[in-house]
């Protein structure tokens, strides 16, 4: 059995595989960008910035105005995604723990699907209101509403029960499924086809607006789950224990489930739902790394986040100039190379 990677070689690893896929992003899709021009297009940003006034080329206009703020998004998406899942296994303690599990990605697909099909019966001034972040917002909403139900349900005296909550979830994402079910009973034709595309998630909506957004929310997120590093830890070997060690486990809970509520919620408002990433991100990172939280919260980030900008470069890529649904793609490429990992390193588990 081979020796297990060093934090550091992990870390550093991970920041290379998002570097070539943002770089492989950058050049691929209906336009393509050959790495000589995107040179050029990074030194007339360089230029630009320093106050030349030269006039932009074509492949400056379409990196600069679309193809930054996607790979940008999908960077800020992965992380999240690839964290969020590395605090659910850990909260759960189970490996098949995903941040769909607790509800929050189905509240949010539910809440989309119902502003899409009756958004503009119920609400009719809303989408005046809001312009294009009525979905967002209303898909963010509802995936924060749906956490914090579940997450009310499984109060007990003796305080949050993980089981309850891991069952809660189970009924919400199957009450979510019926409700979205009947909403395409009810859609048009077109309402229908806007449901789907946003279930089988896209970056192809990308603004500057939701890169900002998703980057500050997953960023803030993400440096105080890392604060949780230890007390995940201590966790994993029993609440009783960890609460021997010093841990507030009740806090714990809270500020975990908050947390992945937050960064979850934001992803999927801006991306639909992007599936397997928050599942097979942590599981890597622990099968070359170990358990430790230290590494495995920032390393599933970094791995989330390559894995999401490879697959859409491939969606851009494979069927150009139509694209493909970026979860479908998350699936295809991340299950093999998990199943190859697993049956490699099946001897560490």
């Amino acid at each position: 059995m081979s020796a297990r990677l060093s934090p550091r070689a992990v870390l550093w690893g991970g920041v290379l595989l998002v570097a070539v896929a943002f770089v492989a992003g950058s050049a691929r899709g209906a336009y393509a960008i050959s790495p000589q021009q995107l040179w050029q297009v990074l030194a007339e940003a360089l230029r630009g910035a320093l106050g030349g006034s030269a006039s932009p080329s074509p492949e400056h206009l379409v990196f600069m105005n679309i193809r930054l703020p996607r790979l940008l998004l999908g960077a800020a998406a992965g992380a999240g995604l690839g964290l969020s899942g590395a605090l659910m296994q850990g909260l759960f303690r189970n490996p098949l723990a995903d941040p769909g599990l607790v509800g929050i990605s189905s509240g949010a697909a539910l809440a989309a699907g119902v502003t899409i099909v009756l958004g503009g019966w119920w609400f009719p001034e809303l989408p005046r209101t809001l312009g294009s972040w009525t979905l967002v917002l209303m898909a963010f909403a509802g995936g924060l509403t749906v956490t914090l139900l579940i997450y009310a349900l499984a109060q007990t005296q003796g305080g949050t029960h993980i089981g309850l909550m891991l069952l809660a979830g189970v009924a919400v994402n199957a009450l979510a499924g019926a409700g979205l079910g009947f909403l395409s009973f009810m859609a048009s034709d077109e309402q229908l086809r806007n449901i789907q595309f946003w279930l089988l998630g896209s970056l192809g909506g990308a603004r500057w607006s939701a890169v900002g957004l998703v980057g500050a929310l997953v960023f803030m997120a993400g440096c105080a789950a890392l604060g949780w590093a230890r007390p995940l830890n201590a966790m994993a070997l029993g609440e009783a224990q960890a609460a021997l060690l010093g841990v507030n486990v009740e806090r714990a809970k809270r500020a975990l489930i908050l947390v992945t509520a937050v960064i979850v919620g934001a992803v999927t408002a801006t991306t639909g739902i992007i599936g397997f990433v928050g599942l097979i991100a942590p599981h890597w990172v622990r099968l070359v790394a170990g358990p430790d939280h230290r590494v495995v919260l920032p390393a599933s980030a970094l791995l989330g986040a390559a894995l999401v900008l490879a697959a859409d470069a491939l969606a851009r890529t494979v069927a150009k100039p139509a694209e493909l649904p970026l979860g479908v793609l998350t699936a295809v490429i991340g299950v093999p190379m998990f199943l190859l990992m697993l049956r490699h390193f099946r001897g560490r588990l």
